[in-house]
């Protein structure tokens, strides 16, 4: 006979059998209760009930006799309760359906009308599939003791924000999407609060943040809080994303305003699509400020912002701005070059013969990058610097590069303070860089002093200065004075490689004006135009010769001449003997 005993103190509660019932493997025999829980004895083996030790309200110390039993087959199977469906998983479901797009269908449809995705359908694109965990989709908007919860669960999803993590690539990613669908994308309590909480947990591993920004800025009726608070300025959303170490990249489509902006304005990257218009302040600020009464469109259109060097990225839609986020956080991994050489005569040709003609400075760029992978920032600001992203070999780096297309080269402020971030942006990203150099020099003038040239050039220096990853310089043509200098991060001394073409050339200052500076007297002493015209180009003749490239490395001005041909193998071998960098201690400026 097989005797059933108690294992823990308990109290009986229950009987389940009777002497001579059958009952087959797990079925409950009797309930026993500990400290306000039930716990069911159930039979370890088939058979007949032949003794009941106990009745209800008896209390057990634990090894006491329960139930006798008479092991035998039995015919029957254990008794399975039939709870039907049960009022938690029912109400869960219920809730989690409100999430869905598809719980708000003409929102959604609206969204597709004006050309947009829903914040879930840019997440799911984002984030490889499967991937991506959620944190606080069930909260709402803080009026509970205002509106009916019903109402709150039904429209304000989330409290108008989506936030997790997963991967992007395969890569640990974090993104906060702003869901324009509940109440125009403005933030409140509690989308702060989860924002914060995405914040503290993307910092903990250095997470990248990818942050879609739309709407408005602070939610005034939140009711719920709004007595505990007079103005709510010390919500730490900014101050936190502002101090997050990651990669921040951020993407706006449509109105983005106030709070949104704001974020979006703190982004390493930012991208936008046509179809926006970014601003701190809104069309209701604007009014209430006594400005005037403005539409939406009308402020901070695309076509303003990538041309005054807020759009680092303008992209047709957020499909195509999805797209670029996914090549940036690509960057940091290895990639695979299927590039074969140049020919010679591709990089050769490069530059003209003619010292004085310009060129295309993105045709050398695309020929020493690997096909298609040149990602250009800010190209329609500070147009006299190109900077972007390429791959070298299957090596991401950075590309700093003057366009003689502009200015002839020369550096303006503008395309200072767009070369000096970029070098920021690549040291916080631990990426090498590589400096492509053709300028005659600084922009100078009565006009342009009046720019603040002194105080946005020095930023170059600054920025290179403090730049902590590895650094190679080529020079395509013109190297001349400070400009140059910069251009190699403060002194052709200061790269891993200093290099230049054939073509290039170097000198103090550009040297027309050196002659015409230094040999001012002499030249204005010779009367006959054209002799004084052959005697000025002699002495640039004399200078240029002084300045080749051949003849600076001779003197070890730099550390060589390369063949153009060979510029990717040259880049590669240096960068590969560098080392790894590590991602710099300094933030990025928001300019």
């Amino acid at each position: 006979m097989k005797t059933i005993k108690a294992e823990n103190p308990a109290i009986v509660s229950e009987i389940r059998v009777s002497v001579g019932d059958e009952v087959a493997v797990g079925s409950v025999l009797l309930v026993t209760e500990l400290m306000k829980m039930q716990h069911e004895i159930r039979a370890d083996e088939s058979g007949v009930v032949k003794l009941l030790h106990v009745s209800p309200g008896d209390e057990l110390r634990g090894g006491e006799p329960l139930v006798s039993l008479e092991p035998a087959e039995v015919s029957l199977s254990p008794h399975q309760e039939d709870e039907g469906q049960r009022l938690e998983f029912s109400e869960f479901e219920a809730r989690m359906r409100l999430l869905a797009d598809s719980s708000r269908l003409n929102a959604v449809a609206k969204r597709h009308q004006n050309g947009g995705r829903t914040a879930r359908e840019n997440i799911d694109d984002l984030f490889d599939p499967g991937s991506f965990s959620e944190y606080g989709a069930l909260a709402i908007a803080a009026q509970r003791s205002k509106r009916p919860l019903e109402a709150l669960h039904a429209r304000t999803q989330g409290d108008g924000i989506i936030c997790g993590t997963g991967t992007v690539q395969g890569r640990p990613v974090a993104a906060m999407a702003v869901d324009y669908m509940v109440l125009a994308g403005t933030q409140g309590y509690n989308h702060h609060r989860k924002m914060d909480r995405l914040i503290e947990r993307a910092g903990r591993d250095n997470l990248p943040i990818v942050l879609f920004a739309e709407g408005g800025g602070g939610r005034p009726n939140d009711y719920d809080v709004a007595r505990l608070m007079v103005a709510g300025l010390n919500v730490p959303s900014f101050r936190h994303f502002a101090a997050h170490k990651g990669p921040k990249i951020g993407i706006a489509s449509g109105l983005c305003f106030a709070g949104n902006a704001a974020l979006f304005g703190l982004c390493n990257v930012r991208i936008a699509t046509q179809a926006s218009w970014i601003g701190m302040g809104g069309p209701a600020m604007i009014e209430g400020g006594g400005l005037g009464v403005v539409k939406p469109q009308e402020i901070g259109p695309s076509e303003v912002q990538k041309a005054n060097g807020v759009i680092d990225l303008l992209r047709a839609d957020e499909a195509e701005a999805v797209a670029a986020a996914k090549v940036l956080l690509a960057l940091p991994s290895s990639g695979e070059s299927h590039q074969e050489a140049p020919s010679k005569e591709d990089l050769r040709r490069v530059v003209p013969s003619d010292r004085t003609r310009a060129y295309d400075m993105r045709s050398a760029i695309n020929l020493l990058a690997d096909p298609g992978s040149f990602l250009e920032l800010r190209r329609d600001f500070g147009q006299g610097m190109i900077t972007g992203f390429v791959r070298i070999k299957g090596q991401a780096l950075g590309i700093l590069a003057n366009n003689p297309l502009h200015l002839g080269g020369a550096i303006d402020a503008p395309a200072g303070d767009k070369g000096a971030r970029f070098l920021q942006l690549c040291d916080a990203w631990g990426l090498p860089v590589v400096t492509l150099c053709d300028t005659p020099g600084f922009m100078v003038g009565p006009e342009i002093e009046e720019t603040g040239q002194v105080a946005h050039i020095s930023r170059l220096f600054l920025a290179g200065a403090h730049f902590s990853q590895p650094l190679v310089t080529v020079i395509l043509r013109k190297a001349y004075g400070l400009g140059a200098m910069a251009m190699a991060g403060g002194g052709f001394d200061r790269p891993h490689y200093c290099c230049a073409w054939p073509t290039g050339e170097v000198g103090a200052m550009g040297l027309e004006g050196a002659v015409k500076l230094g040999h001012r007297d002499h030249l204005a002493a010779i009367s006959d135009p054209a002799e004084r015209e052959a005697e000025y180009q002699r002495l640039v003749g004399e200078l240029y010769q002084n300045g080749s490239a051949l003849n600076a490395a001779s003197l070890l001005e730099f550390d060589a001449v390369i063949d153009p041909a060979d510029t990717r193998d040259e880049i590669s071998r240096v960068l590969t003997t560098a080392g790894p960098g590590i991602p710099g201690r300094r933030y990025v400026d928001a300019w």
